[in-house]
């Protein structure tokens, strides 16, 4: 598979601060990668870098598989990393070809980036009458006027609404669907998600975490009981070979495995023991609890 870019050792100090320490990852075709952190984690100094629009203190970053220098890699990617900047007494289809004609690109791929992001039936309206969500669309559909092959997306749906957040993800789901392979940074662990296959989560600029978004919760499965006397089901409980500790959160046992166990056999397990459960349901970490573990322990 194809390394669309790749990133090792990157370090990156503002006088004292150092923002990037030893960032190292690699992007391959076709996935949605997330980079995903609080403010001030060094998301967008990441992708300013890669960019090459935020010089780099050291280490080295390289486009598909280090075949072509990064002025021409960088033609082959679509990006936006700043507020959508138009001009405001343009329409959405003025702007767009403006955009074609700098860039060398035939016009005809306007409409078609229009259809893309839901903007074609305001194609004819001034930039300056959209809302904030659809100056976003129309912010996308310019970075995939050259058809690229990488989105390079800093906090896609900050500032938006609702049903703005929910158009931008649907939109950014169709893109990865047609083969574009994506790169976006958020501090919204919903967003990664929801959209992303793989995530890196990064800390005041050290990586705590890479790999897939599933990978982050697989392991941490864990099952929801209640009975009548919860005293005597953590008591029975802590004793069971695969359980690694018991808890109890607003009047529910959680119960931390330590091996794989099935519900029924944990609840075969109980009731030989005579308890009857009125509550049971296997659930596993949210990657928002894996987040916040992750960050607190660092």
């Amino acid at each position: 598979m194809q390394t669309i870019l790749s990133v090792k050792n990157l370090n990156k100090r503002y006088g004292a601060l150092q923002a990037l320490k030893n960032v190292s990852f690699e992007i391959q075709k076709g996935n949605v990668y997330g980079i995903l952190g609080p403010n001030g984690s060094g998301k967008s100094t990441t992708l300013g870098i890669a960019l090459n629009v935020v010089n780099k203190t050291s280490g080295e970053y390289s486009w598909f598989d280090g075949t072509m220098e990064t002025h021409e890699a960088l033609k082959k990617v679509g990006a936006i990393i700043e507020r959508p900047n138009f001009y405001p007494y343009m329409t959405a289809k003025e702007n767009l070809e403006l955009v074609c004609k700098i860039k060398g690109i035939n016009y005809s791929k306007v409409t078609e980036k229009l259809e893309l992001v839901g903007l074609v039936e305001r194609q004819y309206s001034k930039f300056s009458t959209f809302s904030l969500g659809m100056k976003q669309r129309l912010a996308i559909a310019s970075a995939l006027l050259n058809d690229p092959e990488i989105l390079i997306l800093d906090e896609p749906t900050n500032g938006l609404d609702p049903q703005g957040i929910h158009q931008i993800r649907d939109i950014i789901k169709q893109i990865a669907s047609k083969g574009t392979t994506i790169l976006l940074a958020s501090h919204l662990l919903d967003e990664v998600e929801k959209v992303c296959t793989h995530v890196l989560v990064l800390r005041k600029g050290v990586i705590l975490y890479t790999g897939l978004v599933d990978g982050m919760s697989a392991n941490d499965v864990f099952f929801e009981l209640q009975a009548d006397d919860n005293d005597t089901l953590m008591s029975v409980l802590s004793v069971h070979p695969a359980v690694k500790n018991v808890a109890i959160d607003q009047g529910k046992v959680l119960v931390y495995l330590k091996e794989n166990l099935e519900a029924k056999e944990l609840n075969r397990f109980l009731f030989e023991k005579n308890i009857v459960l009125n509550h049971l349901i296997k659930r596993k970490n949210s990657l928002e609890e894996q987040f916040l573990e992750l960050t607190e322990k660092n």
